[in-house]
């Protein structure tokens, strides 16, 4: 009996200083402290710098697939997105030799996930962001997981398949896009016009054209069959400039305008093939027995189903009064006949301030008026 009461006894004053420290703990407040936060520059140095205080702090690293995604996350901030010497890094943060398995179920099954996944997610990242690893971060996923972990077999795949696509596109970018708009827009413009080798691009001030209001940039493109295409167009069919579009060069966006003329006419084929008065000899050999003849449409890469586009261009503001100024000056540079073909402007989103401007400016307008009637 002594021994159960001294029992019940230990057991009443443990939960007794649990509840204690429960409510002692409740009263107090938890406060996150971010590194990265506090880091005035956003800038390599202090990236790396972070990533050291959190290695030298704790030896077990505890918390580090915490800090390995909160680092992911402010990667853009700091500009260091794209740098290799970065992620390798954050996976140095990794504990090594403790994820790696010794046996075949936990190879197969997963051994560690969380930190697995988390190196996966890393190498996504850098997928993402284009940049290539190399073989100093295979030895270290080699050192962390193991030769038969999930990240290094998600290497051995990029490893593959990224040389494949890196030289993959036509059409070369600089690793390191320029920041100028002009300079972007005639990148996007090349790339557009790059069906047609002939193609010539103009840059042009709209300050040329007195009666400009938007003092910008014009970046044109119209090749000599683009130039011949438009002298055929029909006087009575107006000309429709459709836009904006957009092309993506890596992360950056340029907005572009078409100008379309008439459409391809259609070929029709009014030969009745029950019809059997006139049987001409059979095909053969070309130039040896017989002839080869097929009704063939020839029309050049600018002729689409939807029109003929005769030019392509990016303005610095993408506004209306850019557009006619660029329309003026395709006049100028060998278009004579813009001077008198209509043109139509069919914008997809033209912009909101100035229509909301122009609605408030007629119902001041109105109210005016109605003001002045009333006296």
């Amino acid at each position: 009996m002594n021994v159960n009461n001294i029992l019940k006894n230990i057991i009443r004053s443990r939960t007794a200083n649990v509840f204690f420290k429960r409510w002692k703990s409740s009263e107090k407040e938890l406060a996150t402290y971010d590194p990265f936060l506090a880091k005035p520059k956003k800038n390599k140095e202090t990236y790396l710098e972070v990533i050291k205080m959190f290695e030298e702090r704790d030896t077990r690293r505890r918390g580090h697939v915490e800090f390995i995604y909160a680092a992911l996350s402010r990667m853009k901030e700091f500009g260091v997105q794209k740098d290799l010497e970065v992620y390798k890094a954050l996976i140095d943060v990794l504990p090594k030799g403790k994820f790696i398995p010794t046996n075949i179920f936990q190879a197969e099954f997963l051994h560690y996930p969380k930190q697995q996944q988390c190196a996966v997610d890393l190498l996504e990242q850098m997928e993402d962001n284009k940049v290539m690893p190399d073989s100093e971060m295979e030895q270290m996923l080699l050192n962390i997981y193991g030769r038969r972990g999930i990240p290094l077999r998600k290497f051995w795949r990029m490893m593959y398949w990224m040389p494949k696509f890196k030289n993959l596109s036509p059409w070369y970018l600089p690793e390191k896009l320029p920041t100028d708009t002009l300079e972007l827009a005639k990148l996007a413009i090349q790339r557009i016009t790059s069906v047609d080798p002939d193609t010539k691009i103009d840059i042009w001030q709209t300050e040329e054209i007195e009666a400009s209001l938007d003092k910008t940039w014009v970046v044109s493109a119209q090749s000599r069959v683009q130039q011949v295409l438009l002298s055929e167009q029909p006087i009575d069919e107006p000309l429709t400039i459709k836009g904006p579009f957009n092309i993506y060069l890596n992360d950056q966006v340029v907005t572009y305008f078409i100008l379309l003329g008439k459409i391809r006419p259609e070929y029709k084929d009014d030969t009745d093939l029950d019809d059997v008065s006139n049987i001409q000899k059979p095909p053969g050999i070309p130039g040896v027995i017989g002839r080869v003849t097929l009704p063939q449409v020839k029309s050049t890469v600018h002729e689409q189903d939807d029109g003929t586009i005769v030019a392509v261009c990016a303005t610095g503001t993408s506004s209306r009064d850019s557009l006619l100024s660029w329309i003026r000056l395709l006049e100028s540079h060998n278009n004579p006949l813009l001077a008198n073909i209509p043109v139509i402007f069919t914008l997809i989103a033209p912009p909101t301030d100035v229509s909301l401007f122009d609605t408030q400016q007629d119902v001041n307008e109105t109210k005016e008026e109605n003001v002045n009637s009333t006296n």
